[in-house]
């Protein structure tokens, strides 16, 4: 069982490998670093998505606040908000959800597809995944804003950004916790030799994912004091049929996974989250 120190030195390791945030100094020190450490950093995933989803949900309610009650509101609310979550992981997940779209895209051949993933440059199907990702995004956060606006009436605004706020917040902590199981059933094929990812890859242990399952199962009991639990359901079942159909799609034309389809599998869990939301309502 692992202690409160190490917690929590297991914790910053995961929020100086998965965001911006800097961890310097005596404070980097104290952290340190293994690739045993980076491996049990993988059940804090979720506990990422607290931070970043925290981060979006402060900037689109703030904006809320801030810009006049128009139709476009919301809209311009959930871009900003996402450009502020893309600002503090530096686009990690994105970049993967690219190269597998250009892996997959470019090549059916596996290890073809395997080495145009390896490609720092985004080719076409990488920008057109990209865009379709953040305009589908965008929307649906604009979309949940709207429809909550229209059902409560305008003076019940600030109750809609709270609803936005709350999807956010779980949207990111739920679409960080579905990767970790890709990792826990399926086989590493990227190059070891030069994956950064390689030891975060390793099949996680079980104890791990409990902690990763305890970050998840809190962020949703909490969510459930202020969305409807069916909402949830809902949403989260979309995650998962998300997950499944990434998993089917990595086995099938990979047999196996690399870093980069961890970060594409939580782009696509986190839009299918939003999805499952809005048609639940």
């Amino acid at each position: 069982m692992r202690s409160l120190p190490q917690f929590i030195r297991e914790y910053l390791l995961a929020v100086q490998f998965f965001t911006r945030i800097p961890i310097t100094g005596r404070l980097a020190g104290w952290v340190g670093y293994s690739p045993e450490m980076l491996r049990a950093s993988a059940a804090h995933f979720p506990g990422i998505g607290v931070v970043v989803g925290a981060v979006g949900a402060a900037v689109y309610a703030l904006l809320q606040w801030l810009l006049p009650d128009t139709t476009f509101a919301p809209l311009v609310a959930a871009v900003l908000s996402t450009v502020a979550t893309v600002l503090l992981t530096g686009g990690f997940h994105e970049d993967g959800l690219a190269d597998v779209a250009d892996g997959l895209g470019g090549s059916a051949d596996r290890a073809r597809a395997l080495e145009i993933m390896k490609d720092s440059r985004v080719g076409a199907f990488g920008a057109m995944a990209l865009v379709l990702a953040l305009l589908c995004k965008l929307a649906l956060l604009a979309i949940l804003g709207s429809v909550e606006s229209a059902s409560t009436g305008a003076e019940a605004a600030p109750v809609s950004s709270w609803y936005v706020c709350v999807a956010l917040w779980t949207g990111h902590v739920v679409s960080r916790f579905l990767p970790l199981i890709v990792i826990r059933l399926m086989p590493h094929v990227g190059d070891t030799a030069s994956s950064k990812s390689k030891p975060l890859a390793d099949q996680i242990s079980l104890g791990s994912l409990l902690i990763a399952v305890g970050w998840c199962f809190s962020a949703v009991a909490l969510a459930s004091l202020a969305l409807d639990a069916m909402n949830l359901i809902v949403a989260c079942s979309f995650s998962v049929l998300a997950l499944l159909g990434m998993a089917r799609l990595f086995k099938r034309r990979l047999q196996g996974f690399t870093g980069d389809c961890l970060g594409a599998t939580q782009q696509v869990c986190e839009i299918a989250f939003y999805l499952g939301l809005a048609v639940s309502l």
